[in-house]
């Protein structure tokens, strides 16, 4: 008599997921349980990455790895699908091209852009939450330059790049701005001083989290770059060619721009919420052990879920980081709960956050209280994403993605 394997369904190729199912291969047997990993790409990309990738400062193939490359097939059962829903009560997943089953289910499925209801943006922003939509936005600031160069129409505007949302990924990305716009203005023979690149933020500073002088040194190499703030400034409306702005008692104010890219919020995929998962501010509060609440053989990590710091009372900032140090315990409890093992509580160990300014610059923090400014920063920004690499296929991987140099 045959017996049947439990199942062990992995939704989403993001940093839980793949570093979820890459333990799991670890840590059991095959025949111990038929893992599967579900993906709508047959690769995986550094999302940390895609800033780059939309400023056109890296090429896009350097951010994306093949799943193939570092999963073992002959290990896990890959498919190539979208997920269209979640069936909880018969633990059925629908996929686009089919239906599969689980028992044990691990939700990685990423983040969406979140608008906040300001009208037009849904419709007129870019954003830069995948491989694709940041390869867009690099062609489109491409093709402003170009159209800037053609067009014999007073057109400044087209040279203007607003970025909404002054946290690490508007900061991020902006200073990869910093670095590309000169380049472009070389090739396509502009004068730097028409092209503005605006940053706006609805909060006092950009950021929030980070200790003053790191926000202080942040801010005056982007200015230095000739990067705009607006702080304590809130986008009203966003229109096909422009945005509305104001602050709380001041009059509003139109920005004319021939590229706008939020980057202000995000949440969890909406498949979360549509399968019936209860939301506080678009993602799941799970439990402890990273399970979502009533549904012991379902976990949910990384974008999708608010994981709370016992300490605080808040939730953990999402970041790739914590997303990875998830998939550690939520491996651990699905082979616990396949060998009756004591469930473990998520417990974050904060390596300190580092972010990149463009070129040669960055800033952050290491080691709990060890502050890093300029070349010394970006170096250890490299060490960070190298050591993501070599975690998920060893030195090969990184030798063949790796960034080995501060610049």
């Amino acid at each position: 008599m045959q017996v049947t394997k439990p199942k062990v369904v992995v939704l989403g190729a993001g940093y839980a997921g793949m570093m979820t199912t890459k333990r799991l291969t670890e840590k059991l047997q095959p025949e111990e349980a038929e893992i599967t990993l579900v993906n709508k790409h047959n690769y995986h990309y550094q999302t940390t990455w895609l800033h780059e990738v939309a400023a056109g400062t890296i090429n896009q193939n350097r951010s994306r790895i093949m799943i193939s490359d570092v999963i073992d097939k002959n290990r896990v059962n890959l498919i190539h699908d979208t997920v269209v829903k979640i069936n909880k009560n018969d633990q059925r997943i629908v996929l686009e091209n089919d239906e599969i089953d689980y028992d044990y289910l691990v939700i990685g499925l990423g983040f969406e852009k979140a608008t906040f209801g300001i009208p037009g943006m849904d419709e007129h922003a870019f954003s830069i939450v995948s491989v694709d939509s940041s390869r867009m936005i690099r062609e489109h600031i491409e093709y402003q330059f170009a159209r800037y160069k053609v067009e014999e129409a007073e057109n400044d505007h087209l040279l203007t790049i607003i970025v909404g949302g002054g946290g690490f990924t508007g900061i991020e990305f902006i200073g990869e701005l910093a670095e590309k716009v000169p380049q472009l203005c070389k090739k396509y023979d502009i004068d730097r001083r028409k092209v503005r690149v605006i940053n706006i933020e609805a909060a006092p500073t950009i950021l929030p989290g980070f200790d003053q002088d790191l926000v202080d040194y942040a801010r005056k190499s982007l200015e230095f770059r000739d990067i705009e703030f607006k702080t304590g400034t809130m986008i009203k409306e966003c229109k096909a060619d422009a945005v509305i702005v104001g602050k709380e008692e001041e009059e509003e104010e139109e920005i004319k721009a021939g590229t706008i890219v939020w980057t202000g919020g995000v949440q969890a995929n909406s498949i979360i919420g549509d399968s019936g998962f209860e939301l506080t501010k678009g993602k799941v509060n799970v439990d402890p052990d990273l399970r979502a609440p009533g549904y012991p053989n379902i976990f949910i990590l990384g974008d999708c879920a608010w994981v709370m710091n016992p300490e605080t009372g808040k939730p953990y900032p999402p970041t790739a980081q914590i997303a990875i140090q998830e998939a550690d315990t939520c491996a651990n409890n699905i082979e616990a709960l396949l060998y009756g093992g004591q469930m473990e509580q998520f417990i974050f160990d904060d390596k300190g956050t580092v972010a990149s300014l463009g070129g040669r610059e960055g800033m952050g923090v290491v080691f709990g209280d060890k502050k890093l400014y300029g070349m010394t920063a970006k170096a250890m920004k490299n060490v960070i994403d190298d050591r993501y690499l070599f975690l998920l296929g060893g030195a090969g991987l990184v030798l063949k993605k790796g960034k080995f140099r501060p610049f």
